[in-house]
């Protein structure tokens, strides 16, 4: 049964972004078709198999032994402040290591490390998904530099990008998290899920902006190249990417604050007048969709309920709720929900997108908050297509 519902499931998905798609005629059905069987052999292998396992557990090692490192920058500045067994203190356990992971990355780039992998991930994706290699590279440099500083990477091609071009760059930073914050989703989330849903989103991104947004790219627009207005030392690069990482950590912190104390003021309004809380009815309103992505309809509400709670702030403060096992999940509903919640879909990141390409080309900018709702839509179905083929596989 859990196959047939899977399968609606994802057929409802396709639907829902084919409906939206703007030349209906221009799609190719071939390279949507090869993505997503690499989605679902990729989701098997990483959850299905002994290899898969291994794959999981050398990068969540990984990232164990850097968190460590991190903790020890950490633990001197606060003093011991740091609670390594109760790992109660979010803020120095979870926000805080992100400087460290940033500023790694930035040692990575200016060694030209990075540039190198990307570039090569992002050439032979091109092979696949029927896109330029600028957009390809785009989507794996999403996925390690984060949704604004990407932009930063290609801000001297923006400019030559048509409308259909810059939708799928910013559909692929949205539909993506950065490298330097994954640690911070392996403290509340289970590895398995945050690798699986990195790798499947990825093709998952491009499949959705196939659909809603079909075009043909000219290769002598294809610019690869990236550019820098002078070259950086390499103290000038450490510096930068350590406050960078400091400005995103304080910036969720802040955001948590905010998004958490006004969810539980407005749940408390509602329960008082309508005796039912906010999340709750969000939860009503995505309890089909959590249902058709494989969630038991006993648990579809409250999964509705952490699904919407992650669109309307963002993904930290539904991670809290999943984290602290508030609605106590089956093991199946725990991964298909933790998968759906690794991305940056949410309202505010329609803003952080469109501020981050305005202060590089403000034409380009306006033309991003133009169709920052479509661009949401689009991000959304690709947590929800992620989602779907994990509740098949798992």
């Amino acid at each position: 049964m859990k196959y047939l519902i899977g399968i609606i499931g994802l057929i409802v998905v396709l639907l829902l972004a084919w409906l939206f798609s703007k030349e209906k005629k221009k799609i190719k059905y071939r390279p949507i078709a090869i993505m997503l069987v690499l989605q679902f052999l990729l989701a098997a292998l990483l959850l299905n198999t002994s290899l898969g396992n291994v794959l999981i557990g050398g990068f969540a090692k990984g990232f164990e032994f850097l968190l460590g490192y991190a903790a020890e920058g950490v633990n001197f500045v606060f003093s011991g402040l740091l609670n390594e067994d109760a790992g109660s203190n979010f803020f120095l356990n979870v926000l805080l290591p992100i400087v460290f992971i940033s500023a790694l990355i930035g040692i990575l780039r200016y060694l030209k490390i990075l540039q190198v992998i990307m570039g090569g991930i992002g050439y032979l994706l091109s092979k696949v998904n029927g896109m330029g290699k600028l957009e390809s590279y785009n989507a794996v440099a999403s996925a390690i530099l984060g949704q604004s500083e990407v932009f930063i990477s290609v801000k001297d091609q923006l400019g030559l990008l048509n409308e259909k071009r810059l939708y799928t760059l910013c559909a692929s930073a949205m539909s993506t998290v950065s490298m330097s914050i994954v640690g911070a989703y392996m403290t509340m989330l289970e590895p398995e899920y945050v690798v699986t849903a990195i790798v499947l989103n990825l093709f998952g991104g491009f499949i959705i902006a196939s659909i809603i947004n079909p075009y043909e790219v000219d290769p002598s627009e294809d610019i690869l190249e990236v550019k820098k207005d002078h070259k950086q030392s390499f103290f000038e690069v450490l510096g930068e990417y350590i406050m960078d990482g400091f400005k995103v950590a304080i910036t969720v912190g802040a955001m948590l604050i905010g998004f958490i104390a006004i969810i539980a003021l407005i749940n408390g309004i509602f329960s008082a007048i309508f005796g039912i809380s906010f999340q709750d009815m969000l939860g009503y309103a995505f309890s089909p969709f959590a249902f058709l992505m494989g969630v038991p309809w006993s648990e579809a509400i409250h999964a509705g309920s952490v699904m919407a709670t992650k669109l309307v702030s963002n993904e930290f403060v539904a991670m809290e709720f999943l984290a602290n096992n508030t609605y106590d999940f089956s093991g199946r509903t725990t991964a298909i929900v933790s998968v759906f919640l690794v991305s940056f879909a949410n309202f505010a990141s329609i803003g952080i997108i469109a501020g981050a390409i305005k202060g590089l080309n403000e034409e380009k900018g306006n033309l991003a908050s133009k169709f920052g709702l479509r661009l949401l839509y689009g991000a959304t179905l690709v947590s929800f297509l992620t989602a779907t083929i994990v509740g098949l596989i798992y």
